[in-house]
């Protein structure tokens, strides 16, 4: 078994929202970008 299970749940949960949140706005980022680059 993982060594996560020794873990609350709260330092699992917040790691993993902030990875979130930086993943989608850098996907965000990237294709307003892609997005400006396209349309000029």
């Amino acid at each position: 078994s993982m060594g996560m299970m020794m873990l609350p749940p709260v330092q699992i949960s917040m790691p993993f929202k902030l990875m979130l949140f930086v993943l989608v706005d850098g996907w965000g980022l990237l294709t307003q970008q892609l997005f400006q680059s396209v349309v000029g």
